[in-house]
């Protein structure tokens, strides 16, 4: 069981880095159609983790949520944190500047709810094909995520259900307005000149605590229901 929870843990992990790449070359490719070049120019469009991670954000934390268990350090049980290196972006060479700058931010969460949505059709796509699919996939998602369920996991499905997970948790997570995850972008741009000034004085060590605190009470509060949608929808797929 612990070699079987080990290796989940390498599939979350690796799935969270590939995922925050995606995330990160979404604003690059959106910023890039929209007439700033500089992501492109400097590399930003690749999947190349090398180009994209982040030491403490990429690495550190989100290998302290994963493995932590293993060594009976619980840290965000049931969530899971991570960010990359931002995209460098220069809003004066968008045509419409406030405009351009909210749909680049907002390219990194929607490229996360499309990972989330591929790997749903996939698990309703292995249900329907695979002997006994729709067993195999409802009863592999809920050994993935719920304790005490046993069961033994297709790795397939495992994939798809860890990918769902990882995603739906950097969707949310960069959603909140704490600098400098996308979120506060939307709210800095939808502030008057005086409170966006104020905004910007927010200090690194607060930003730091506040994602360090609400990646793990918070998010939860999301992504327990989110979960809970996408089982019910892949049950009243799957089982027709």
């Amino acid at each position: 069981m612990q070699s079987a929870e080990f290796i989940k843990a390498l599939f979350e992990f690796a799935i969270l880095i590939f995922s925050l790449c995606v995330h990160e070359s979404a604003h690059a490719w959106v910023a890039s159609r929209l007439g700033d070049q500089t992501a492109r120019m400097q590399g930003g469009l690749t999947l190349n983790p090398m180009h994209h991670i982040d030491p403490l954000g990429s690495l550190f934390f989100p290998a302290l949520i994963i493995f932590g268990p293993f060594i009976g350090f619980n840290l965000f049980s049931g969530a899971l944190v991570g960010w990359a290196k931002p995209t460098p972006i220069i809003t004066r060479n968008f045509r419409k500047i406030t405009r351009d700058d909210n749909l680049t931010t907002l390219a990194g969460p929607a490229a996360n709810l499309l990972l989330v949505l591929v790997a749903f059709v996939v698990l309703v796509v292995i249900a329907h094909v695979i002997p006994n699919g729709a067993a195999v996939v409802i009863g592999s998602f809920r050994a993935s995520f719920m304790p005490g369920v046993s069961g033994d996991l297709h790795p397939l499905v495992l994939l798809c259900a860890l990918t769902i997970f990882v995603n739906l948790s950097l969707f949310f997570f960069h959603l909140f307005p704490i600098p400098p995850l996308d979120g506060s972008r939307l709210v800095r741009n939808a502030l008057p000149y005086n409170a966006m000034q104020a905004y910007d004085r927010i200090s690194g060590w607060a930003s730091f605590l506040l994602m360090f605190f609400l990646g793990g009470y918070v998010l939860r509060f999301f992504l327990v229901p989110s979960l809970g949608l996408v089982y019910y929808g892949l049950l009243s797929l799957v089982r027709g």
